[in-house]
C-alpha cells in the first residue's frame, strides 16, 4: 500500500498566521492528508493550529513536535482536548525531547532524562485527554488529582513522538501512536524502524498499529538547480547550526566524517563552505530537490520504503511561499 502524502509546514517563509492558513487550505485542496506544524522559534503552534483548524474542513492537523519541557504534561493534554475539539476531530498530537541547543538555549530549562520525561508525557497526556483523574508518581512529574473539567473528546487524538536516536526510536514504539522521523537516509531509517519494531513487541503491541511519518526536505520547481541550492542550504543548516542532535544522528547513518566536517565549517562562521561539504550524494540521501519530475521520483524512492505509513513534504527554510506553493503542486497525492 502506497504511503500517504503529507505535508510539514515551514517555520520560516511565511510573513503572517492567514499565510500559514492559506498555505493549509491549499493542502487541504491539493488532498493531502495532513498538516503537520512544528514549533520552534517563530509563531507557537498553538495558535497557528487554531487559525488553521478554523480555516479549513478535512485536513488533519498537530504539531509534528512539541518539545515536553517548556509546556507540563498536563496543559499538553489540555491543549491538545481543546485542538481536537475545535478542529473537530482532526488533531493528532507530536511530543518530543528536542535537544540541548534548544531546551536549554532558547527556554532556559535543564534538558535532563529526555526519554523518561517523554514516556511521562506520553502516559500523563494519554490519561487526560480519556478524561481520568490523574494521579501519577513518576521519577520526573508527580501529578495529584488533576481532571479535566470539560468533557473529555469523543474520539482522543492520537500522540506520536518524534525521535532520532535508538532509544527513542524504540521508545515511541512502545509507547506512542506513531513515530516522526526527520533527517534519515534511506538506509539509516531502516535501521530505525528495526529499532520501532523491537519497541512494538517489548510492549506487547503490534508493529503495524504505530504510524510512521517521514518528515522529508522537498524542494520541486522548474530551475532545478535553485531547488537544489535551496536544499543543499537547508541540510548544512541542520546538520551544522540546531546543536548536535541532528549531526549525531546523520554520524549514525554512516556520514561520520562529513557530518563533523560540515558542522565544524558551520560553527567557524564558514557556512558557504558547510553547504558545499552536502554533495549530491548526502543531498539526495536526505530529502528530494530539483526539477518537479526528479524529485517526484526522488519521494518515491523514500514512499516505498517498508513500514513508511506517510511521507510529510517539508520546504527548505530558505524557500519562499510561492515556491513552497509550486512544491505542493509538483508533489500531490
Amino acid at each position: 500500500m502506497p504511503a500517504d502524502r503529507t505535508v510539514h509546514l515551514p517555520v520560516a517563509a511565511q510573513p503572517s498566521v492567514d499565510t500559514l492558513v492559506e498555505l493549509t487550505r491549499r493542502a487541504e485542496e491539493l488532498e493531502y492528508e495532513h498538516a503537520w506544524l512544528p514549533e520552534t522559534w517563530g509563531r507557537d503552534a498553538v495558535t497557528s493550529l487554531t487559525a488553521m483548524a478554523l480555516g479549513t474542513e478535512e485536513i488533519g492537523l498537530g504539531p509534528s513536535i512539541w518539545n515536553v519541557y517548556s509546556r507540563s504534561p498536563a496543559l499538553i493534554g489540555q491543549t491538545a482536548a481543546t485542538l481536537q475539539e475545535v478542529s473537530d476531530g482532526r488533531f493528532r498530537v507530536g511530543l518530543g525531547p528536542s535537544g540541548p541547543a534548544v531546551i536549554q538555549g532558547w527556554h532556559g530549562e535543564q534538558f535532563d532524562r529526555p526519554l523518561r520525561r517523554t514516556r511521562e508525557t506520553i502516559d500523563i497526556v494519554r490519561k487526560v485527554l480519556l478524561g481520568e483523574t490523574v494521579n501519577y508518581d513518576g521519577d520526573c512529574f508527580t501529578v495529584g488529582g488533576f481532571r479535566l473539567r470539560c468533557d473529555p473528546p469523543e474520539t482522543p487524538p492520537p500522540i506520536d513522538a518524534a525521535a532520532m536516536g535508538p532509544k527513542s526510536v524504540e521508545l515511541a514504539g512502545r509507547f506512542a501512536d506513531g513515530w516522526h522521523a526527520i533527517v534519515f537516509t534511506p538506509d539509516g531509517l531502516r535501521d530505525r524502524l528495526e529499532d520501532l519494531r523491537r519497541g512494538a513487541e517489548l510492549g506487547d503491541r503490534d508493529p503495524d498499529d504505530v504510524r510512521v511519518t517521514l518528515s522529508l526536505t522537498c524542494c520541486a520547481l522548474e530551475d532545478g538547480e535553485r531547488a537544489r541550492r535551496l536544499a543543499r542550504q537547508h541540510a548544512a543548516f541542520y546538520v551544522g547550526g540546531m546543536g548536535t542532535y541532528y549531526r549525531d544522528s546523520l554520524a549514525r547513518q554512516g556520514y561520520e566524517e562529513l557530518a563533523h566536517d560540515i558542522s565544524s565549517a558551520w560553527g567557524s562562521g564558514d557556512k558557504e563552505r558547510a553547504t558545499e561539504l552536502v554533495g549530491d550524494d548526502l543531498l539526495d540521501d536526505l530529502g528530494a530537490a530539483g526539477t518537479p519530475e526528479r524529485t517526484r521520483e526522488e519521494v518515491e524512492k523514500f514512499a516505498a520504503i517498508d513500514g513508511v505509513d506517510a511521507v510529510a513534504v517539508g520546504f527548505p527554510r530558505g524557500a519562499t511561499v510561492e515556491e513552497a506553493r509550486e512544491t505542493m503542486a509538483a508533489l500531490a497525492p
